[in-house]
């Protein structure tokens, strides 16, 4: 396309003048490794190199952040999470190519936070700056006041990468039937009729920060329209094969989010309202064992302290409107959330606490965690994944997968 040439002339001109100018170089490296408290096998084992290339400028500014993931000796993951040139005007600035677009007021949640797909190969575990995809893009920013004007647009989509078949985070699907799987459809086109468009205003006040957004955009998970073959041969419907056919489909949504302080007290609150959301369901007259739904996501925060312990709390409900009792997902589904911190020893040692708590299927995913920061570059992370549940539920079905961990970086 060429909004994507235009992308790469740019990043190649803007790239050889700002490493002519010896660009700002940071980032980490990191030895990650974990092990599962079941059986003693390593969940994890990942060195990790990020770099954080910048160069700016009055008028211009470039950044590029490459990572190298080594998981074994002949396995080496290298991904661009962001490559883009920002172009700075006097009430706008454009940043064109691959960035990383980060909405709303959720803390370990994605509801209005949905431009930048994620990357769930290892669940929800990663650091949410890895779980974020980085995307091509150009956005447009207008100010006016303390009023912003955003506009994004996607001129391809990329979808949410779900792990491999064998990652202890893959969830085989059961069927009475082996199914086949027709994949003709899961793609979607790079075109301009396939890119996809967000808007949002934000504006910042002394009493309230609040954003609007809307979003014409893809659906990052497909639906999977399921087909039955059936032989009437005997005169009652016998089911002979399913064949399966993933799809992307488009969704509208809107929604907003805010923060306010109240004595000391942060509340927030987000919403997102989508629209061609479909749903698995098990109506024996539907053809495809798929229904189209409205549906919303939202949450309530609130953020305070005690003494010098600081808490965080959520809680996040899903609902599908228009609601019959043959879909498989519940109604509504409540998730709470809890984060508590204290910094000693000069905030030198950090303790923290971050759980989801899954109040529909009674499961939930504690992460305690203890840092150690040895100086201002090297520190050490003890923490541990543990999942609660009977197999069912968001946290409950990786209950075997509860493991401890250990993090070493040294950041420069």
């Amino acid at each position: 396309m060429k909004i994507n040439r235009l992308i790469l002339i740019l990043l190649l001109v803007t790239g050889q003048y700002s490493m002519a100018q010896n660009p700002d170089i940071s980032g980490f490296v990191r030895n990650y490794t974990g092990a599962l408290y079941d059986n003693g096998d390593f969940s994890i084992l990942q060195n990790t190199l990020n770099l954080d290339l910048t160069k700016s400028g009055d008028k211009i500014a470039l950044k590029a952040n490459p990572i190298l993931y080594h998981y074994n000796a002949d396995s080496l993951d290298l991904r661009l999470r962001e490559l883009y040139v920002d172009l700075y005007f006097k009430n706008f600035d454009l940043r064109i190519g691959k960035q990383q677009v980060v909405w709303g007021k959720a803390d370990g949640v994605f509801i209005t936070d949905v431009v930048s797909p994620l990357n769930l190969t290892e669940f929800l575990l990663p650091d949410f700056d890895e779980i974020r995809t980085g995307v091509n893009a150009v956005k447009f920013d207008y100010y006016l006041g303390n009023n912003t004007f955003e506009v994004i647009w996607l001129p391809n989509f990329t979808p949410t990468e779900k792990p491999g078949a064998s990652s202890i985070w893959y969830i085989q699907p059961e069927f009475l039937i082996t199914p086949t799987f027709d994949w003709s459809r899961a793609e979607v086109k790079p075109c301009l009729e396939n890119s996809e468009m967000f808007i949002k205003y934000s504006t910042l006040t002394s009493k309230i920060d609040f954003e609007l957004m809307g979003g014409y955009t893809w659906d990052d998970y497909p639906a999977m329209h399921i087909y039955k073959q059936v032989d009437m041969s005997s005169g009652s419907p016998v089911l002979t094969g399913l064949n399966i056919t993933p799809e992307h489909h488009r969704l509208y949504l809107g929604g907003g989010s805010f923060s306010t302080e109240i004595k000391g007290i942060v509340l927030r609150g987000e919403a997102a309202y989508y629209t061609g959301k479909y749903f698995q369901t098990e109506d024996p007259l539907a053809i495809d064992a798929l229904v189209e739904k409205d549906y919303l996501h939202y949450l309530v925060g609130l953020d305070f302290s005690i003494k010098d312990i600081k808490f965080s709390t959520q809680l996040i409900q899903e609902a599908i409107t228009a609601y019959d009792e043959y879909i498989l997902k519940e109604e509504m589904g409540t998730t709470m959330t809890l984060l508590a911190r204290y910094d000693l020893l000069r905030e030198t040692l950090h303790l923290e606490l971050f759980s989801y708590i899954g109040l529909t299927n009674e499961d939930a995913l504690i992460r305690p965690k203890i840092t150690y920061d040895f100086d201002d570059s090297f520190s050490i992370l003890v923490g541990s994944n543990i999942f609660i549940g009977d197999n069912e539920g968001r946290f409950g079905q990786y209950k075997n997968n509860s493991m401890g961990y250990v993090k070493l970086k040294y950041s420069f």
